[in-house]
């Protein structure tokens, strides 16, 4: 304070000096909170009113700069009379950028109350804030008053609203607005994709990313993102490796956001070692690259290495998060380790202080079904301190068509009706029981009660990518340009396969027909005809990956089995439930799908 004190001035007279002193000294403390309120201390002292609204804007500016505390900034503001817009937006701005975004609506609310008239940088504020707390009616209200006031044409606002309406899901909404802008803007261009990413849309994404490189948009870390987020949930890796290829070019492979979402899709299309690599070759890593790995060596079928690298992470001194450990339960779900499971879950709560979550308790439910503990997992779910969700009792469901407990999926299903009574695949799982117990006027009456509530199958699709396309096939797919070839191959597969021993699994076909008929049914499912595809598509010893939205039923995963020995390919496919590596006539989750 030695140059404060060294200014010994008073009287009204010097109080201007000293407001303009205390400004300068204000803007210099841009990282230091402890100097700030030095020199508001400082103001205080020299007689420099709180009220006065040049020294109220300053300090509230500083301090929401230096992310100080919002409370201590509202103080200031409430003792400022007639602060200007710019001390309003200010205001806004700290809360919108803060853990507690609400006061920022209220404070918009308040100032429109007092009749202050806003400018081009106070919807950006608010409507960011809105966002984060997904408040429809607030953001569609502020979207009306922009367009009242004349605003909605100014290219911050449109970005905000771009944003705005991505992060409540509206993503066509989110299009609608980029679609009228004049000027797109990368910032547009990354909220419009990333609101179709977020919302689970990869093919709207893919498109608009085209889109955006056809018309010269050079991209950046946000926009990779949202182009490997949606690459992964397409499953298409040659698209992933070209933003992979990308990145190394400008160097933004060193981005630690990017490269956590790099290692995510190979994770998520199946190829554990390059996901590998890439956390290898991190620069630096945090607690979210390890989740990533351990929960994509989880869900690939790797649970012992994922477990031994939850370990690693320990020794290294990194705290495990609640997404860790729905990681490390999962490993422990697919490998059998029952024992392991409970203990872990019971050190989440004890040694970390983590309140189990309904996924946690759904990844219990998941280990004692998957080890044929139906019963258990049943008695589980009843002492559950939570309120079972639909999830929870479809996985149990789930336990009980593969381990045959029909007396036990038939209550499952009751607690399931209750909850979401319209769900196909429920439907489906019961049915898949009926059937293996041939009991064929129940699959019949479960079909009646289908057609008479309105209650669609989900058709089974699958998704594989080559030459810069993903190609959907649906189970007897001939819409593709070569059906024709596709069907010679898979009459071929059908004769190799026999002649290994193979025969079909014809349990689960949920229809009262011929033993030959079935067979025919189980030839032409999606994923077959897939195989079908890439097998006459492709170089011998190539690797197939395939994105099923449907769990694989039991023949087809004999089947694929049987493929990857018979034509020597590797087959990776990721099903509604995880990952099947099939090799050499084996698969990765030993059975255990």
């Amino acid at each position: 304070m030695n140059d404060m004190q060294s200014h010994n001035i008073s009287g009204e007279s010097t109080k201007p000096y000293i407001l303009k002193k205390c400004i300068a000294l204000l803007l210099s403390c841009a990282s230091s909170t402890y100097k700030f309120k030095q020199v508001h201390a400082f103001s205080i002292r020299r007689g420099i009113p709180l009220s006065s609204p040049e020294m109220g804007k300053y300090l509230i500016f500083s301090l929401v700069s230096l992310s100080g505390p919002m409370r201590y900034a509202q103080k200031i503001f409430y003792q400022i009379q007639f602060p200007n817009i710019f001390t309003w937006n200010t205001m806004i701005r700290g809360y919108a950028e803060s853990e507690n975004p609400y006061p920022a609506i209220e404070i918009h609310n308040e100032m429109c109350v007092n009749s202050v008239a806003p400018d081009t940088h106070t919807y950006p504020f608010v409507l960011k804030a809105i966002a984060k707390v997904i408040d429809v009616r607030e953001g569609e209200k502020v979207h009306c008053v922009t367009i009242r006031n004349g605003f909605e044409s100014l290219v911050f606002v449109q970005n905000s609203l771009v944003h705005f309406y991505g992060a409540i899901g509206q993503a066509e909404n989110a299009h609608k607005v980029f679609e009228e802008m004049s000027d797109k803007n990368l910032v547009a261009w990354n909220s419009v994709i990333n609101g179709y990413a977020l919302n689970s849309r990869p093919n709207e994404t893919l498109t608009l990313y085209r889109r955006m490189a056809f018309e010269g948009v050079k991209p950046d870390g946000f926009t990779l993102v949202s182009l490997l987020t949606a690459s992964a949930e397409l499953g298409a890796l040659a698209l992933g490796r070209r933003a992979h290829v990308f990145m190394l070019k400008v160097g933004l492979d060193k981005n630690l956001h990017a490269a956590n979402a790099l290692l995510d899709l190979y994770a998520k299309c199946g190829n554990v070692k390059e996901a590998e690599q890439i956390f290898d070759e991190l620069e630096e890593d945090s607690v979210v690259s390890w989740t990533s790995l351990i929960v994509g060596l989880a869900v690939n079928g790797f649970g012992e290495r994922a477990l031994e690298l939850f370990k690693e992470m320990e020794r290294k001194g990194f705290v495990p998060t609640e997404i860790t450990f729905v990681g490390v339960l999962y490993a422990c779900s697919h490998c059998g380790l029952v024992d392991k499971g409970f203990a872990y879950f019971e050190r989440m709560q004890k040694e970390f202080g983590i309140k189990p979550k309904i996924e946690h308790y759904g990844c219990m439910v998941d280990l004692l079904g998957r080890a044929g503990l139906v019963e258990k997992a049943y008695k589980y779910i009843t002492d559950m301190p939570l309120q079972p969700n639909a999830v929870i009792w479809r996985t149990l469901l789930g336990a009980c068509s593969i381990h045959g407990h029909l007396a036990l999926a038939e209550m499952t299903r009751n607690h399931l009706k209750l909850l979401e009574p319209k769900h196909s695949g429920d439907y489906v799982l019961l049915s898949n029981l009926y059937a293996a117990e041939r009991r064929w006027s129940d699959v019949h009456k479960l079909r009646r009660t289908m057609l008479k509530e309105g209650v669609k199958k989900v058709p089974g699709h699958s998704l594989v990518e080559l030459g810069n396309r993903v190609h959907e096939f649906v189970m007897g797919d001939r819409t593709h340009p070569k059906t024709e070839a596709i069907y010679a191959m898979l009459a071929e597969m059908t004769r190799l396969l026999r002649l290994e021993g193979y025969v079909p699994h014809t349990s689960n076909v949920l229809a009262d027909i011929e033993e030959e008929e079935k067979e025919t049914a189980l030839a032409y499912h999606s994923e077959k005809i897939a195989i079908a595809f890439m097998l006459i598509s492709t170089p011998p010893g190539t690797s197939i990956r395939i994105v099923k939205n449907l769990r694989v039923c039991a023949d087809c995963h004999l089947a694929i089995k049987l493929i990857s020995k018979v034509y020597d390919r590797e087959i990776v496919v990721r099903d509604r439930s995880r990952f099947h590596h099939f090799n050499n006539g084996s698969c990765s989750c030993k059975d255990y799908w």
